[in-house]
């Protein structure tokens, strides 16, 4: 049975390093080169229009560097091998959720490790994607707390998502939709770990079946003496519970 091809993509500000990367790529078995980026702006734009398997990733560019890149990822989350100069970014890159990291120049043998790495990672994206989102969460502290990340699917592929999109996580039987402005995820997690992971966030459950973002209440009205309807500001409607209406109440205070 064959493999599937590593769609990859190499992203570095140096011509002469993305020409000896892709020589070495298309002699390598089992991957299908995509296309290349030269800079931390240019990589995201690649990344959400190719939708990649495998990133290359040189961390030190002008514009935004690697780990920076990864925090801007809107499409499905590709396995990540950073690649640079300085070993000192080597214990960096592991913790953000690299399958691996090498160092210029790149050895063949070495190379070939990476990719079988990067296989590896593609056969568990759920693990490696609430990797990162783990690692990027950890770091953000104080006012850049609404830049967390929340692991979202579609059907194989998984997201990051920033907190600050996400207008509602609503339960459906035993699943957790994620909802945003136009698109819905699946959840990774049930509603009751996603209320306690987001205690004190911008989010309040509602009901029984509804976290809320509450940053996107447009207005609550009410439907009965024990039901209210809030709407938010992409016009999704959702109950609220007589138990939490006084809650919702005050924050549109």
């Amino acid at each position: 049975m064959s493999r599937k091809l590593l769609r990859t993509l190499i992203v570095d500000d140096e011509p002469v390093a993305r020409s000896v990367l892709s020589e070495e790529l298309c002699e390598a078995q089992g991957v299908d080169l995509v296309g290349e980026a030269e800079n931390g702006a240019q990589a995201v734009e690649r990344i959400d229009e190719l939708a990649p398997d495998l990133v290359f990733l040189d961390i030190q560019m002008p514009v935004m560097d690697g780990f920076e890149v990864l925090r801007k990822i809107r499409g499905p989350l590709p396995a990540v091998v950073f690649v640079t100069a300085y070993s000192e970014h080597a214990l960096r890159a592991f913790e953000v959720g690299a399958v691996d990291y090498l160092l210029k120049p790149i050895a063949g043998a070495r190379l070939g490790q990476a990719l079988e790495r990067a296989r590896e990672a593609r056969r568990s994206p759920l693990e490696s994607a609430e990797k990162v989102a783990r690692t990027l969460n950890a770091a953000e502290t104080g006012p850049n707390q609404r830049r967390q990340k929340i692991v979202g699917r579609r059907g194989q592929e998984f997201h990051l998502l920033d907190l600050d999109e996400v207008f509602a996580f609503q339960a459906e039987g035993e699943l957790v939709w994620i909802l945003t402005a136009e698109r819905k995820y699946l959840a990774t997690q049930t509603l009751q770990a996603l209320d306690e992971k987001l205690a004190g966030s911008q989010f309040q459950r509602v009901h029984r079946g509804a976290l809320v973002n509450t940053d996107r209440i447009r207005k609550m009205a009410s439907l009965s003496s024990q039901r209210w309807l809030l709407t938010l500001t992409n016009g999704l409607e959702l109950t609220v519970s007589k138990r939490q209406a006084p809650l919702v109440r005050d924050l549109l205070r």
